[in-house]
């Protein structure tokens, strides 16, 4: 199967028989990554033997630092870039579909939440907006630019301009979500106290190295304090991935159709945990159709039978586990 009619299948999200699509990527991702074929010979494992979920391998995050990942094409549109801490290398993820990244974000979202045009988007994402190349920035760029009200936009550290605009959505009944990195969020309410219960506030992490580290209750407990709203909502994405999952205020995090969690054991990260049991958070993102569609992140997490899945912490040993040490050069 071609790219074309994968990603017709992948974007029929109420028919999208999910097994049998990601089997068709893998298959058509081990025949045009050079990368993903070199990583998935590494392991002995035979492309016709791959009939399951179970028997796809997953391609470690670190591959994103070392190698520019693609299924054979030309050129790139744009490249996401992570924002890296001080000295490490941060993950490039090349772009040849920024549509298809787009309008997959935006059929994940209204699966949620519903129609994008119908909400006023703001935005406090300073550490986003200060560099370049953020998936974030793009995605809810995207959002503000379908919404129907004219009050969306971005804020830097501009938190008086912010109140006074989050103050005119509450007075006008405007639905209004807040896209908000978790230390500006936290400087803003050190500065103001809002009480906007229909306010709808997403975080997206980003505490380290910023503030104090605190745990997820604690900080949700805060900024549900600051702006009087019952539950503060969670986005899990990157830059290696094309879809987002979505938690609503109790640390479970759910997916749409094109991700697909699977946790694999500490001990043996080819073999599946029980539901419940932590380990190492694998996923498959069909959306990813262009790079690599399943990726075994530094993430530890838990996985349920409904398919959501928490997240518990990072992975220290992570870029010990990279796939440098098993791809060869012969890949580059």
């Amino acid at each position: 199967m071609d790219r074309t009619e994968l990603i017709s299948q992948i974007a029929e999200k109420s028919k999208l028989d999910f097994e049998r699509v990601a089997i068709q990527v893998f298959h058509y991702q081990y025949q045009h990554n050079a990368i993903y074929r070199s990583w998935v010979d590494n392991l002995q494992v035979v492309p016709s033997e791959v009939t399951t979920l179970n028997y796809i391998p997953f391609l470690p995050i670190s591959a994103f630092k070392s190698h520019k990942l693609h299924c054979e094409l030309k050129e790139e549109m744009v490249i996401f870039t992570s924002s890296g801490t001080s000295g490490s290398t941060p993950s490039s993820h090349y772009v040849f579909d920024l549509d298809l990244y787009l309008q997959n974000a935006q059929r994940i979202f209204e699966s949620f939440y519903g129609p994008v045009k119908e909400y006023c988007f703001l935005a406090l994402l300073p550490s986003y907006l200060e560099r370049s190349g953020s998936s974030l920035i793009a995605m809810v760029d995207h959002f503000i630019q379908q919404s129907e009200y004219k009050e969306s936009g971005f804020y830097l550290y501009n938190h008086d301009e912010l109140k006074s605009t989050l103050e005119h959505c509450k007075r006008q009944s405007i639905p209004t979500v807040l896209f908000g990195v978790s230390f500006a969020l936290l400087d803003f309410i050190e500065e103001h106290a809002l009480s906007f219960p229909e306010l709808l506030i997403i975080e997206t992490g980003g505490m380290k190295g910023r503030k104090k580290e605190i745990t997820r209750q604690q900080l949700h407990d805060q900024i549900s304090n600051g702006f009087g709203v019952d539950q503060v909502h969670s986005e899990y994405g990157m830059t290696e991935l094309f879809s987002q999952a979505y938690s609503k205020g109790d640390g479970v995090f759910y997916v749409g159709s094109t991700m697909h969690v699977v946790v694999k054991e500490i001990t043996d990260p080819l073999t599946i945990a029980k539901n419940g049991a932590t380990g190492i958070v694998n996923v498959i993102d069909l959306a990813n159709i262009d790079s690599c569609a399943f990726i075994e992140t530094q993430d530890l997490g838990r996985s349920y039978a409904d398919g959501s899945f928490e997240i518990l912490g990072r992975m220290d040993v992570s870029e010990i586990r990279g796939c440098n040490l098993m791809v060869g050069e012969d890949a580059l």
